[in-house]
């Protein structure tokens, strides 16, 4: 019978999870093995001293993202327009004052998830079945036998099934795990060089007690060549009671230490919002570049390189190995559509 498959997801991300809810919803069970100490991987909401819930990862999705719009109404989530109404701010120079300019309201706008996109990972993690997902299992090695696939992970322990599909970024498949027999030598060539989408990014998060900007005619929006912020957006929650800022900070602010970085946004938004801007009641960023997104410098040459490779999208091991990564997905690659289709496309495949 096929539920009785042993199947491993590796990852426990959003195309991990979605898969594994997919052959939930087909009664074919999936064991998921996810390397950090929580799910979500490149979705992480934190929440503020006031209970706003705070993106530092995954945020916006649009009607050009079906799949995923899809998948959030079957899960019976509420999705809102970003905000955008009012004064926007353009830095250009430094030693100039920022320009001023209107958004015209968006045929398709950004939207966001109400109580952070983590609601996301916390449905689809709350339809599988008790055990399915474990925590701190890091895998290592990946080794196929006549009939199945062993997988060993960093504490040791092993694992058997009859499929295994890898859901983390490709460059991490080819620097943290070992594969025997050996993947063919165009998909070698090809992994290590397959951009990881936010790998590098710092995205950067403020509660305040008040949406004071809007009282002022602010959008809450700012573009800048100029600080230490080079975008930023309201982020207030969905039901207009708890308020924020959320946006990147330029990369070479990665090399600051957290301390810093708050000065210099607070000092930049001091500047270009008031004195308000000076008295968060929490700051949060993360730079994206720990050990489940990317390890070692990754030089990329264009922007979603070799992202959705022909490669990517084939199965190895004689069947029984897939890969399912946002990357590997030949539409929406990078963003949370893309892994919501890869995940739709291997679920069919199994």
């Amino acid at each position: 019978m096929e539920s009785t498959r042993r199947i491993i997801i590796v990852g426990g991300g959003l195309s991990g999870l979605t898969l594994a809810y997919l052959l939930a919803q087909r009664n074919i069970h999936a064991t998921v093995l996810e390397g950090s100490s929580r799910l979500g991987g490149r979705i992480q909401t934190i929440k503020g001293v006031m209970e706003t819930p705070l993106e530092l990862g995954a945020t916006w999705f649009s009607e050009l993202h079906p799949n995923l719009l899809a998948l959030i109404d079957e899960l019976g989530l509420i999705k809102y327009p970003q905000f955008s109404k009012g004064i926007s701010l353009f830095q250009t120079k430094s030693f100039e004052p920022a320009q001023k300019f209107f958004v015209p309201e968006a045929e398709t706008p950004s939207y966001r998830l109400a109580g952070g996109t983590q609601r996301l990972i916390d449905a689809l993690a709350a339809k599988l079945p008790d055990g399915s997902v474990q925590l701190n299992a890091k895998v290592t090695e990946i080794r196929e036998t006549e009939v199945q696939v062993v997988l060993e992970t960093s504490g040791g322990k092993v694992w058997h099934a009859d499929k295994v599909i890898v859901c983390i970024p490709p460059r991490l498949i080819a620097t943290q795990i070992g594969f025997a027999p050996k993947l063919p030598d165009a998909l070698q060539g090809v992994l290590p060089d397959v951009q990881t989408w936010m790998a590098g990014a710092v995205k950067f998060t403020l509660e305040y007690d008040r949406a004071f900007w809007r009282d002022e005619g602010y959008s809450g929006m700012l573009y800048s060549h100029a600080g230490i912020i080079t975008e930023m957006y309201d982020h207030t929650n969905f039901e207009e009671n708890k308020f924020g800022f959320t946006g990147f900070l330029n990369g070479g602010a990665a090399t600051y230490p957290q301390t810093v970085r708050r000065e210099l946004v607070l000092r930049q938004l001091a500047d270009l919002l008031g004195e308000p801007a000076t008295e968060p009641m929490a700051y949060f960023d993360k730079v994206w570049i720990d050990e489940f997104i990317g390890d070692g410098n990754q030089v990329i040459q264009r922007p979603h390189q070799y992202n959705g490779h022909p490669l990517l999208q084939q199965c190895y091991m004689g069947e029984k190995l897939f890969f399912a990564a946002t990357e590997t997905a030949n539409e929406c690659s990078g963003y949370m559509e893309g892994a919501v289709i890869v995940a739709r496309t291997v679920a069919e495949k199994l």
